[in-house]
C-alpha cells in the first residue's frame, strides 16, 4: 500500500491516525499548490482529484477520509479507533460526523472561499459571499460542542477516537489561516491542548 499525500489537514488527519497505529506506509507526494491532484495521472486514480488517496496492494484505489481510516484500523488490528463493539463503533461514527458536516465543511469552505481564494478559485465553484457565514457556522458549532465536551476528555468520553484527530486536524489548520479556537471555548481549548501534546500530532504536521 501508499498514500497519495500532500500539504492540507486532510492528508493530515491520515497521517496521524496511522502514527497513533503504528502504521508506517511509503507516501507519493503530490503537488497540490501546482495543482497536480487536479490533473492526469492523478484524477485516473482519484477522479475527485483529493488528497489523500490510499492505493491498496490489489490497485484499488480509496479516497475520503473516514473510507482510508476506517480501512486502516481494521487491516491493521489492535488500539482501535473506531471501536471494539458495535456502540463504541457507532458513537465513534456519530462524532465523526458530526465534527465532519458541522465544523470542518464550513471551516474549509469559509478558507477556500477567503483566504484561500487565489488558490481554489479556478479549480472549483467559489462563493466569496459566503465566507463570513461559513466562518460563523463553524464557531456557532464549536459553542455548542465546547458545552458537550464538559467533563470529557475527548469527544466519546474516555476514548479518543477518529473524531478527535479529525477535529483536531481542522481546528489546527483553521488557526493557522485566520479561524482560530475562541479562547472562551474553555473546554475545546483544554481538548486541543491534549490533542497537541499526543505525539501523533508533532509527526504529521
Amino acid at each position: 500500500m501508499k498514500l497519495y499525500n500532500s500539504i492540507g489537514p486532510n492528508p493530515r488527519v491520515v497521517k496521524m491516525f496511522m502514527h497513533e497505529k503504528g502504521i508506517e506506509l511509503p507516501l507519493a507526494e503530490v503537488d497540490l499548490m501546482k495543482g497536480e491532484n487536479r490533473q492526469e495521472p492523478y484524477l485516473a486514480k482519484n477522479p475527485a482529484g483529493q488528497l489523500p488517496a490510499l492505493e491498496l496492494d490489489n490497485g484499488m484505489i480509496l479516497a475520503e477520509i473516514t473510507a482510508i481510516c476506517e480501512y486502516l484500523d481494521e487491516k491493521f488490528p489492535g488500539g482501535s479507533l473506531i471501536g471494539t463493539t458495535p456502540e463504541e463503533r457507532a458513537e465513534t461514527r456519530m462524532w465523526t460526523r458530526r465534527v465532519d458536516l458541522n465544523v470542518c465543511e464550513p471551516m474549509a469552505n469559509g478558507f477556500r472561499f477567503s483566504e484561500g481564494l487565489p488558490l481554489f478559485k479556478d479549480r472549483m465553484r467559489c462563493l466569496p459571499e459566503a465566507a463570513a457565514g461559513m466562518k460563523a457556522i463553524a464557531q456557532d458549532k464549536l459553542a455548542w460542542l465546547d458545552k458537550l465536551m464538559a467533563g470529557k476528555d475527548y469527544l466519546a468520553g474516555k476514548r479518543m477516537t477518529l473524531a478527535d484527530i479529525l477535529l483536531f486536524g481542522f481546528l489546527d489548520f483553521g488557526a493557522a489561516v485566520g479561524q482560530p479556537i475562541n479562547p472562551d471555548f474553555k473546554n475545546i481549548t483544554a481538548w486541543f491542548d491534549r490533542m497537541k501534546g499526543r505525539a501523533s500530532a508533532a509527526a504529521s504536521a
